[in-house]
């Protein structure tokens, strides 16, 4: 090849070069071709044709692309053998019964709604259950290709073109969702309900479906807890918990930090169960006794503006699957958290009545049954609580009437004790020997006004549980500006909170106006005055954040507590004198042997035997006295 040919070739070979970059400047690359079963939904129309408009000419280049883009792989799906059915049509199901009404969509053959008749949201709106809108009561599972697999995302089909299904009283019904994965192979979802119940049953079949979830099976779940129903999260969020009963064994995992956080739970499970404060959802696996494996409860708290909090737990069972057919069967109980009701599922454990220990006892046994059977008289529950007040003090009166006698009888002594206080207030061990002294001549116990206290701590407790947490309380109104005896009643809002105060009750005012009489009657000893005015403040202020239920109750109670001082003071009959109180046969109490004890190990080891703070104080003010005095 000469010269000339050489340059000839380079010529031409560049003059090539530049017609294709000229070429692919004047032309717009042909975009990807889309994946139809991505854009084209169900039941949709195909766009018709459009008219090429562009006058370019077709290239070689563009026509390369063209058919790279046909032969490209097409791109995996994220549900694996599961992609023929994580495409559908949506069916939503509405099921109204005497108690609620219930939404289930064929886009997971899971619950999104549930609504209950009886009940509303503290707005006024129904109160509806289900937090997590994408549906509840789902299936989780890593499938046998190992793509994690949540039935949320893939559709069933239901038995039934019925889109509304009403049911009153006895009647029932039975929705059945069937997901048909291959030739024989099936998921079946069977929801039943009746008219006049709060609980549904849900069976699971899984149908030769082994080609498809391995042996470690698959997790029926309830995620994100509850939807919450009243204004003060953070008071819902106190009694919001996830729970496992094993055999009657309870268990509560309760959510404190914002990560999620767990517990699993290995035995024979008699159900799974979340709550708020006042409504609860369970899963009890039927029959009873029969479900001997594994459960999980996870949850998290999450903080919002204005301090409000929320607790979420995501509770499941982990079902094992073996291959072949398979079913399992389990009844859901979603509703509210009435004593009534529960016991009959067998959840009465889900109501908080306090301790587990004694607390509860009191209230589940005694306090709850006398509360119910005054409201089947009065069918008003301030009444009732107005009439509970009257029982519990009748109940409660040999406890106060000694309290009282012994304040009585301390106030009776008061002056012989300020007298032998100023006589040795030099002398520490002689003036407690000379205390007890005096209390043993005059029979009195120096614990005797805060034993009756002690005993009657339990029953208070109780008491406070069960007014608390009382469903029946919840949106009841009574009289004038007490609209709801579930929450503060307030009577003045500030708007704002000045330190950590933001309202003013009108029930806890009354009751600390109460206290304040109360403890003009009771309080003798004049070191002690001050405490007649700081602890009816101290307490109206504790007590504006508790329900008005449990304020009306104190209240009355209190009444009644002044009532009773004041009939002592001034008509009772048996009035105590100090030469009677000397006469009175003597018994020495547990508590004035151990003092007596404590003294006299004191004395002989050349110390002061312990005394009490008020005491150390009224000692120590006395011996003040007595030297300015001297002075």
């Amino acid at each position: 090849m000469n010269k000339n040919n050489i340059l000839a070739a380079l010529f031409m070979g560049l003059l090539f070069i530049g017609w294709m970059f000229w070429q692919q400047s004047t032309n717009k690359p042909v975009p990807k071709k889309q994946n139809t079963e991505q854009t084209v939904q169900k039941d949709s129309k195909p766009e018709e044709a459009k008219p090429d408009t562009s006058s370019a000419p077709k290239t070689a280049t563009a026509e390369t692309q063209a058919v790279t883009d046909s032969l490209a792989p097409e791109k995996p799906s994220p549900y694996g053998i599961f992609k023929n059915v994580a495409q559908g049509k949506n069916q939503v199901i509405t099921i109204e019964t005497d108690m609620f009404t219930a939404k289930f969509s064929s886009k997971g053959g899971a619950l999104i709604e549930y609504t209950l008749k009886k009940y509303l949201k503290w707005n006024k709106k129904p109160a509806q259950l289900v937090k997590n809108r994408d549906g509840q009561l789902y299936l989780s599972f890593r499938s046998i290709d190992g793509k994690p697999i949540d039935t949320r995302d893939l559709y069933f089909v239901f038995d039934t073109d019925k889109n509304f299904i009403k049911l009153t009283g006895k009647e029932t019904f039975t929705i059945k969702a069937v997901m048909n994965l291959d030739s024989g192979k099936k998921i079946v979802k069977e929801f039943t309900f009746s008219g006049n119940k709060y609980d549904f049953m849900l069976d699971i079949k899984l149908v030769n479906v082994e080609d498809f979830i391995p042996r470690n099976g698959y997790n029926i779940m309830w995620d994100s807890g509850l939807t919450y129903q009243e204004h003060n999260s953070v008071d819902e969020s106190s009694s919001s918990v996830a729970v496992v009963s094993r055999l009657g064994k309870i268990d509560e995992f309760n959510a404190k930090k914002p990560d999620m956080q767990g517990e699993s739970y290995t035995g024979t499970i008699d159900y799974i169960a979340t709550k708020t404060k006042y409504f609860g959802l369970a899963i009890i696996p039927k029959p009873e006794l029969s479900f001997n494996g594994t459960c999980d409860l996870y949850g998290r708290e999450k903080s919002f503006a204005n301090k409000g909090k929320a607790k979420e737990y995501d509770i499941s069972l982990r079902i094992p699957y073996n291959g072949g057919t398979r079913s399992s069967s389990y009844q859901i109980y979603l509703g509210p958290l009435d004593y009534k009701i529960l016991k009959a599922y067998g959840l009465r454990d889900l109501v908080n009545f306090g301790w587990r220990i004694v607390i509860r006892q009191i209230g589940e046994y005694f306090m709850l049954p006398i509360f119910n059977a005054v409201h089947s008289v009065v069918n008003n529950w301030g009444l009732t609580l107005i009439i509970f007040a009257f029982l519990m003090k009748i109940l409660l009166y040999p406890f106060s009437i000694q309290q009282m006698r012994s304040a009585q009888k301390m106030k009776l002594l008061q002056p012989e004790l300020e007298k032998m206080r100023v006589k040795f207030a030099d002398d520490q061990k002689a003036q407690q020997r000379e205390q007890m002294k005096l209390y043993s001549e005059h029979g009195i116990n120096p614990a005797g006004g805060c034993l009756p206290l002690l005993l009657q701590m339990p029953i208070l407790f109780s008491l406070f549980s069960v007014l608390r947490n009382s469903i029946s309380l919840r949106q009841s109104s009574f009289i004038w500006w007490i609209h709801d005896l579930s929450v503060p009643d307030k009577i003045l809002d500030f708007g704002t909170s000045f330190f950590g105060i933001s309202f003013i009750s009108g029930l806890a005012l009354l009751m600390g106006i109460t206290m304040f009489f109360q403890q003009k009657l009771t309080v003798t000893d004049p070191k002690q005055k001050a405490m007649v005015y700081i602890m009816p403040v101290m307490f109206t202020l504790m007590f504006a954040s508790l329900p008005a239920g449990l304020n009306l109750y104190y209240f009355v109670f209190n009444l009644l507590s002044i009532g009773q001082q004041v009939y002592m003071n001034k008509f009772s009959r048996k009035k105590f004198t100090l030469e009677d109180m000397k006469k009175a046969p003597k018994k020495e109490g547990w508590m004035q042997k151990r003092l007596k004890e404590a003294q006299e190990i004191a004395e002989k080891k050349g110390t002061t035997a312990p005394t009490s703070l008020s005491n150390r104080y009224k000692d120590l003010d006395t011996k003040k006295n007595y030297r300015k005095k001297k002075k």
